[in-house]
């Protein structure tokens, strides 16, 4: 029996993924990998980055499920081209799978691309998968201790999105807890509040996102 060392199998995905990163740069798209739990909101937060980002040809969506289409058809509903990777129980997405997808896009008309990776906090947090920014999204609903349960991938975010906090009243979920412990651990990412349904805090998301892209705004 052959054994393939885990190290060799990332450093592979390292090297996809740097060239992914490299063919976006080209295209002049601007790749967000959104990492979260199952039913977190990450296809409604997609949808409220949609409504409100400045985007001048684009925004496409590669979806990640083990199985199913739903997301990527209720994005495309709304006119949002999407591209579904069904990973037939593979736990995340990795650099050759976008690399496959993408091509199924055209990016000559998108300049922002986001990547809904497969809901988990654990398997998603070790592959690259080419993005520029890599957004770690916690649900009210979830709890206010994830950070400190599921460490590397809060440690891998650029940011951390804390979403459905139009549910806050009927939770014991308190947001300084999670800013706490993310600066012990991340401390020059930020946390964004969110409801994709009310709109609340998105505004500051959205400017944060504009300001990570250089060159495009």
């Amino acid at each position: 029996m052959k054994i393939v060392a885990a190290k060799k199998i990332l450093k592979a995905n390292d090297q996809l993924a740097a060239e992914n990163r490299e063919h976006f740069r080209a295209a002049g798209v601007f790749v967000v990998n959104i990492l979260g739990s199952p039913g977190g909101g990450k296809t409604s937060l997609i949808e409220a980055l949609h409504a409100r980002l400045p985007i001048r040809r684009g925004l496409s969506v590669i979806e990640g499920d083990v199985a199913g289409t739903l997301d990527a058809d209720r994005l495309i509903a709304q006119g949002i081209p999407s591209v579904q990777i069904a990973t037939e129980g593979i736990c995340h997405l990795d650099a050759n799978m976008i690399s496959v997808a993408s091509r199924e896009l055209d990016l000559a008309k998108c300049d922002w691309l986001f990547i809904e990776n497969v809901g988990n906090l654990v398997c998603p947090a070790g592959f690259d998968l080419g993005e520029n920014i890599r957004l770690v999204l916690l649900s009210v609903p979830e709890g206010d201790d994830k950070v400190i349960k599921y460490p590397t991938v809060f440690q891998s975010s650029n940011a951390v999105v804390v979403s459905k906090i139009d549910l806050l009243p009927y939770f014991d979920f308190r947001v300084e807890r999670v800013r706490d412990d993310l600066s012990k651990l991340n401390p020059t990412a930020p946390v964004f509040a969110v409801s994709a349904k009310t709109g609340e805090g998105m505004d500051e998301l959205v400017a944060w996102l504009a300001k990570a892209a250089p060159g495009h705004y």
